[in-house]
């Protein structure tokens, strides 16, 4: 598998910065008894292949990355690399990967395995359901 990555420069990279953003409506989602739950009309970033946003805040235990990939399915992350625990993920366009915002370029499958650079461990990818416009996952 040849591995892609994105377009970042280098202060992007050594900064750690995600190219993720939050959601345009922060009334999107909702997080109660370890369930993440999204209003998928309510999030135009997750309509096309690739889309892609980050959650954080609002009571939720850990930072999330939610994407939509070209596969037609929802994807739920732990928003943080294993190689360098505070660096975030974000999707790679086209290649049904995400990939650390760091200069290793960790990059993972949607499995959460490892498939380039040096982490050591997968990331934690949490079980989702879509019900009509309703997607939950489950964070544990």
């Amino acid at each position: 598998m040849d591995i892609k990555f994105l377009k970042r420069n280098i202060f992007q990279r050594i900064l750690g910065l995600p190219i993720t953003s939050a959601p345009i409506d922060p009334t999107c989602w909702s997080y109660a008894d370890s369930k993440l739950t999204l209003d998928l009309n309510k999030v135009p970033e997750l309509k096309q292949a690739g889309g892609a946003i980050r959650l954080e805040g609002k009571n939720l235990p850990e930072r999330i990355l939610v994407f939509f990939g070209e596969d037609g399915k929802y994807y739920v992350f732990r928003n943080r690399c294993s190689h360098v625990g505070h660096r975030r993920l974000d999707p790679v366009p086209g290649t049904n990967t995400i990939q650390c915002c760091s200069i290793s370029k960790s990059t993972y499958n949607f499995d959460g395995d490892k498939i380039y650079g040096p982490a050591p461990h997968p990331v934690i990818r949490y079980n989702t359901t879509v019900d009509g416009d309703k997607l939950t996952a489950t964070i544990s």
